[in-house]
């Protein structure tokens, strides 16, 4: 009899699944770079303010990059060229950490769709725009004033009044972001009841500092709420200088497309 020798038949091994895939990780402060980089220029100028300079030094550091209206009525041969540059430098000061923190807050709270729409460059012109803004405000309503301004509260403000031109569309779309959203015109965003809501409690709000009632902070130190008028003015009428048609959400790729999210 012939026989035939051979491997002994392999008993298949069980089929191990393969775990789901991971979806990507999200950070949490998912903040654009550009105001990142903003907001850790504003940490970095009061810490070396705070923690570095010394009384004197922190007294020529405001007197040269702080806000003056008075410096609108001398004479320039009676003066240095500070009236050139201060009408932007001031909004990168703060007078205490409190005051740092709570611009901090609003300025991610606004800053960050403002930024994603509108991009690096243009975001860097608003601001400066913005703030020049808020200071020639202040500067009429306090003409020949010697009072310091300091503080990015009008870039904020102009940062909240571009964000009505977009941010509170007339019918939102789901799972689209604040910044995809379609450029509402003036007449628009005045029609739009969000907007008019918002804009009427930003409004309250900024009278009560007039009359001296601070929403937070010390109520000590003087709040210029005119500079914030100016910035909130500038962002809300003139937003569509700045503005880019939204980017299109990226098609997901395959992948993507297979992973479940709950």
């Amino acid at each position: 009899m012939n026989e035939q020798t051979g491997e002994p038949q392999k008993v298949p091994e069980p089929f191990e699944a393969q775990p789901p895939a991971r979806p990507p990780s999200v950070p949490v402060f998912n903040l654009p770079p550009a105001l990142f980089f903003s907001l850790c220029l504003l940490v970095v100028i009061y810490a070396v303010q705070a923690l570095v300079l010394s009384d004197d030094a922190v007294n020529w550091l405001l007197l040269t990059f702080g806000f003056v209206p008075a410096r609108y009525v001398i004479p320039l041969s009676q003066q240095g060229f500070e009236l050139f540059w201060t009408p932007a430098t001031y909004s990168l000061l703060h007078g205490s950490v409190q005051h740092i923190v709570f611009n901090a807050f609003w300025l991610m709270a606004f800053g960050a769709p403002v930024v994603r729409r509108i991009g690096t460059s243009r975001f860097v012109w608003f601001w400066l725009f913005s703030a020049t803004a808020s200071a020639a405000l202040h500067a009429v309503l306090n003409w020949g004033d010697v009072s310091l301004l300091i503080g990015a509260s009008g870039v904020i403000s102009g940062l909240m009044g571009a964000a009505c031109r977009f941010a509170f569309p007339a019918e939102r779309r789901p799972m689209l972001a604040a910044h995809l959203n379609a450029r509402l015109s003036i007449v628009e965003a005045l029609l739009n009841r969000t907007v008019v809501i918002f804009m009427l409690l930003w409004l309250v709000g900024n009278a009560l500092i007039a009359v001296g009632i601070p929403l937070v902070g010390d109520s000590d130190q003087e709040i210029a709420w005119d500079a914030h008028i100016g910035g909130f003015v500038f962002g809300f009428f003139l937003f569509s200088l700045f503005d880019r048609p939204p980017q299109p959400p990226e098609e997901p790729t395959e992948a993507e497309k297979d992973v479940l999210q709950s």
